[in-house]
């Protein structure tokens, strides 16, 4: 390995005294002076750490490059999505070689299909058009790359611009469409309409707006949400058509800080749904889809520690709802009655009838109606599973997949009345697959399934020459942690193999086993792929989400390092040759190991880190803080103070040798603050005793995912890979497959 020599001085942070009060008595926190975004010092620092970021990362320009191309030439710059249908018209996106952003559009279903269920349409129909001949009929809805220009962004202290869609909503005619745009990074949104039949926008403009917007059936209305300054949805708020956004109406006021808000609608098109959720308590409410002026209507009222999910069996009169009620960890299926003006507590709680039992060790993640099947989605032992049931029974089963090690979920399914189901499976050496199955009908025999889409790999992909499995540490405790793994063939389980192993473990979400075609590049090079599937995440059901927060958090960190140990001690790599990287609260996972293990692996990346841990929660004027109580505890209780600090990456610095570290920041970033890696980084330089570089890059122009354009951040993927095949010695070049 070539060591890059570069010119510039680490820049190490003034240290200026500031007693901050905090749980357990007052602390001096030297770097709290960055957090004043406005203070020109704090611009000039982030900016020193990009010059030393840029000038450690200069010497592999050659690397990123080669990288770079790489990726560019695996992936389908011109593909288009496979077309969802709704009311006679054919909807889907398209990306076009040399553009950052795609382009939406639709097209008429031919006359003789209009209103045909998807098992029963030509396959040739179902799949995506050719994209380097879009068809004569395509109409185009909104080309994002045009909008970048068009809203004037401007250049970005780096040179790029931001432009975000938060979504595109065509309303039921198919007459209008809602877009969401946020051309800061910080993901507040101006809600724009435009006229799909003029393809102007109407000049009608709701400025401020979260995530969600749902039409009602008449056009003549939708709702939006509305974030507060904590960056929490708290308000729904209703916008008649051809008004000015001071007119509009607000629907639901949520006072408890703890929840978030959002909005929907059922698949049957009845209802539209607002959904009131903390980390552990949710609550729903009902609205006529066809009647903006009736008011909304209660399911059953939050009660601590209930979650439950809504959907409409309009066939049954019903609603069906997962739930974890009645102490079912991993959650049961239940049904309930329809709300109505008349009846509002046909589905309180008391009223729930069983349906699906709660099964421990199989966790009910959702289900989808349709007219004649109940689809349930669950994961079991570290595998996601697709169920066909029978909607009075609740009995069915599962749909057989290939591989043991891979994903599979519901597609997009916007019918209620479809015989089809729409999937996605895939796994670390598969790609995509969008896939229709036949859930009824002769013709063809229900089971019946079609290919419809597969992610293109340009370059002759063979994943014959891929190997993928699944692998088991032991935490200290005892405790079985499964790792997804993934190499070229030609790989050998020596030892001298470079491994990438990459973690989360927050918030209950899963990291399936997917395909990246980025990662090639480190395969390719002789590298091994890992995913470690800790405590905190959902892989393993509701009780390893609960083994992984509050007090039992340090869980997760230990269950990385006994994988990162694992590896070593069974030959997949060397210690020398390991790299471990997480993003938000995976940075806060790389951060906690490290301070368990400085040694755990020669290099680490942390993107846009969560690691000022108690000094962020004991603060609730920063966004999202409160609502974050759930998850991680609340700091003002003993309990919780004491487990905080005792994992808090950046209080928790030990005066040790620390590994190369590539470490990621956004300056408009509203989930994680971009002072907490400034601050973090800033320690570990003055704390420990050798190791690094400790490089910092902050995105002056953009918010928690980075920079918006594609190219953009294949580049951002491509020096992350290089840094990381760098450090860990891996070969510079393919070895072909």
């Amino acid at each position: 390995m070539t060591e890059p020599t570069p010119d510039a001085v680490p820049p190490f942070a003034e240290r200026r005294p500031h007693t901050l009060e905090r749980p357990g008595g007052a602390i001096d926190d030297p770097y709290f002076w960055l957090r004043d975004r406005e203070d020109p010092a704090v611009t000039a620092y982030l900016e020193a750490e990009n010059a030393h970021a840029e000038a450690w990362l200069g010497p592999l320009e050659g690397l990123i490059g080669t990288v770079f191309d790489e990726i560019k030439a695996r992936i389908e710059e011109d593909d288009t999505s496979a077309p969802n249908f709704r009311d006679g018209w054919a909807y889907y996106r398209r990306t076009v070689a040399g553009q950052q952003y795609p382009v939406h559009c639709r097209r008429p279903v031919p006359a003789e299909h209009v209103g045909a269920d998807l098992v029963d349409l030509p396959i040739e129909l179902r799949r995506p058009v050719d994209p380097s001949s879009p068809p004569g009929d395509e109409v185009v809805l909104l080309d994002e790359n045009v909008e970048a220009g068009r809203l004037a962004l401007g250049a970005q202290s780096d040179g790029h611009d931001q432009f975000t869609l938060g979504g595109l909503h065509v309303s039921p005619s198919g007459r209008y469409a809602a877009w969401l745009v946020d051309t800061t990074g910080a993901e507040v949104f101006e809600v724009r309409i435009r006229d799909l039949e003029t393809g102007e926008d109407t000049g009608e403009i709701v400025p401020r707006a979260g995530y969600g917007l749902a039409w009602y059936e008449d056009d003549a209305a939708f709702l939006y949400t509305v974030t507060d300054d904590a960056w929490r949805p708290h308000q729904v708020w209703r916008h008649t058509l051809g008004t000015d956004a001071s007119a509009d109406v607000l629907v639901h006021d949520e006072p408890d800080e703890r929840f978030w808000l959002g909005v929907g609608r059922t698949r049957s098109r009845e209802h539209l749904i607002i959904g009131l959720g903390s980390k552990v308590t949710s609550e729903t409410w009902l609205l006529d889809a066809h009647d903006p002026e009736a008011p909304p209507l209660l399911v059953a009222e939050r009660e601590t520690g209930v979650e439950y999910d809504v959907d409409h069996d309009p066939a049954r009169d019903r609603l069906v709802i997962t739930t974890n009620a009645g102490g079912a960890e991993d959650f049961q299926v239940v049904t309930a009655g329809v709300p109505t003006s008349d009846a509002p507590d046909r589905a309180a709680r008391d009223r729930w009838q069983p349906l699906i039992a709660h099964r421990s060790g199989v966790r009910v993640e959702g289900v989808a109606c349709f007219a004649d099947h109940l689809v349930v989605a669950e994961r079991t032992e570290a595998r996601t599973q697709v169920r066909l049931c029978d909607p009075v029974t609740g009995e069915g089963e599962p749909l057989l997949v290939e591989e043991e090690v891979s994903s599979v979920g519901m597609g997009p399914n916007p019918e209620y009345r479809s015989r089809t189901l729409r999937y996605v499976y895939g796994s670390m050496t598969t790609p995509a697959q969008l896939v229709d199955v036949a859930l009824d009908g002769s013709d063809p025999k229900p089971g019946t399934k079609q290919l419809v889409k597969q992610q293109g790999v340009r370059g002759g992909y063979d994943r014959e020459r891929y190997v993928g499995w699944r692998d088991w540490a032991t935490a200290p405790d005892g405790t079985r942690v499964p790792i997804s793994l993934v190499r070229h063939v030609d790989t050998p389980i020596d030892g001298s193999a470079p491994c990438l192993l990459y973690g989360y473990g927050a918030y209950e979400m899963s990291l399936d086993p997917g395909f990246s075609a980025a990662r090639l590049s480190l395969l390719d090079r002789g590298a091994v792929f890992a995913i470690a599937h800790v405590r905190g995440g959902g892989e393993m059901g509701r009780r390893w989400y609960e083994d992984g927060k509050f007090a039992a958090k340090p869980n997760t960190f230990a269950d990385f390092v006994a994988c990162a140990d694992h590896l070593v001690d069974a030959g997949v790599t060397a210690r020398d040759r390991l790299a471990i990287r997480g993003g938000s609260a995976g940075g806060l996972l790389i951060g906690a190991a490290l301070n368990l293990k400085p040694d755990v692996a020669a290099v680490a990346v942390a993107e846009v880190p969560f690691v000022d841990v108690v000094s962020t929660m004991s603060d609730p004027t920063i966004p999202l803080t409160v609502i974050e109580y759930d998850e991680w505890g609340d700091p003002t209780l003993p309990e919780f103070a004491e487990v905080m600090a005792s994992y808090s990456p950046y209080d928790n610095v030990r005066p040790e040798p620390y590994p190369a570290m590539l470490v990621t920041a956004g300056l408009n970033d509203p989930r994680v603050q971009y002072w907490e890696p400034a601050k973090w980084v800033a320690m570990l330089r003055a704390t420990t005793t050798g190791g690094g570089p400790f490089l910092l890059k902050t995105q002056m122009g953009a918010g928690h995912a980075g920079r918006s354009g594609r190219y953009d951040a294949w580049r951002d993927e491509a020096e992350v890979l290089a840094f990381v095949l760098t450090r860990t010695g891996a070969v510079p070049t393919p070895s072909g497959t």
